[in-house]
């Protein structure tokens, strides 16, 4: 655990979906701006969450504020750290999430932890590498089956609800609120942050509402079981947030993690838009709450109860199978770890951590 929790904000950045794992490493750090980066190769087992870890200590310990980007594969590790004061990160820039340099050295450097393995050792146990590495990666596609079921149900219920839906009057709304919380449109457009709030894990779905509670103390919910309300919302009110020249976070959804937001934080003001469900409902004291039936034909909707019903409830069927899945590839990979950990200096990449974590304070 870190010293100061204050300082530390918690997110994914990628996750198991129905089309498999999807990353959003691709909007992390900004070359142009002056970003560095640390892309992290190894082996699994070989101390790549450790050592990311370390180094959020020892940044954080000199009051630096961190964010964390978890697993979802495994939420106790890292996927990465991200300094946004230094306009530094680190990253685990192997599979799923493989992350190759753009302009190597000048902003990007590779931290290869496989300088420090038994070449000789790892070699030996290759067979059982081999089938270990297969029965975890054939676990994981049985896990997305899954998922691309459910969300199939989920698209059903969204198309459903979009049809009751009056998008015009959503329009008109998001204006208003715009015009009163973000202000005026601005000569400049505002900075986009990507994130993942929430995403489906071997502990089933883990949703961060500490960090909304961290950065936005000053809360819209919006109530939206079905999401096609709350969908066409924050679109309009990012594009308005944008527009207005604030730098904002844009959290999408772990189930479809290119096209539907669920949040859009916008920490300069402390302000949030936060969809609340039963898949993510925060328990925090909202300023206001934003109830969709007012856009909804709920007349109309009601005549669909009963298959909306039934997809909400195979819909969690089916993502509990996936969770149960990705928890039975935690344990092979868990396996797999075994050899990398046996075949480790760990004392040498305990001096790579230290060496580094004096690279980035010292901006070098």
């Amino acid at each position: 655990m870190m010293q100061d929790d204050a300082l530390r904000t918690r997110f994914f950045l990628g996750s198991n979906s129905p089309v498999g794992f999807v990353g959003r490493f691709d909007r992390l750090y900004d070359p142009l701006d002056g970003w560095r980066a640390f892309l992290i190769k190894g082996g699994p087992g070989t101390g790549k969450s450790s050592l990311m870890k370390g180094i959020a200590k020892s940044v954080g310990d000199t009051g630096i504020p961190f964010e964390l980007v978890h697993c979802s594969s495994d939420p106790n590790s890292l996927d990465g750290v991200i300094f946004p004061s230094l306009k530094c990160c680190l990253l685990d820039a192997t599979a799923p999430h493989v992350v190759e340099p753009k302009f190597p050295g000048a902003c990007e450097t590779i931290v290869n932890l496989g300088d420090h393995w038994d070449h000789a050792f790892l070699h030996k146990h290759y067979k059982e590498i081999i089938a270990t590495s297969q029965a975890c990666s054939v676990l994981h596609e049985r896990a997305t089956r899954f998922l691309a079921a459910a969300g199939s149900l989920q698209t059903d219920t969204y198309r459903f609800a979009l049809e009751c839906t009056d998008t015009a009057k959503i329009s008109r709304y998001a204006s208003r609120l715009a015009r009163r919380e973000l202000g005026p449109a601005s000569d400049q457009m505002g900075k986009e942050s990507i994130r993942l709030l929430s995403a489906i894990t071997p502990l089933g779905p883990i949703f961060f509402e500490e960090t909304i509670e961290k950065l936005c103390p000053r809360l819209f919910v919006i109530q939206d079981e079905h999401g096609a309300c709350s969908r066409f919302l924050l679109a309009q009110l990012r594009s308005y947030a944008l527009a207005a020249g604030h730098d904002i976070v844009s959290c999408f959804c772990s189930m479809s993690p290119h096209d539907k937001l669920d949040h859009v934080l916008i920490p300069s003001l402390g302000l949030g838009f936060v969809t609340s469900n039963s898949w993510h409902e925060p328990h925090l004291t909202p300023y206001r709450r934003i109830h969709l039936q007012r856009f909804t034909d709920t007349e109309r909707l009601r005549l669909k109860r009963q298959r909306i019903s039934f997809n909400r409830r195979a819909v969690r069927e089916l993502i509990g199978e996936a969770s149960s899945r990705m928890l039975e590839a935690k344990a092979i990979h868990d396996e797999l770890e075994a050899f990398y950990i046996h075949a480790m200096d760990f004392k040498a990449v305990q001096q790579r951590q230290a060496d580094l974590a004096k690279r980035i304070l010292s901006g070098s």
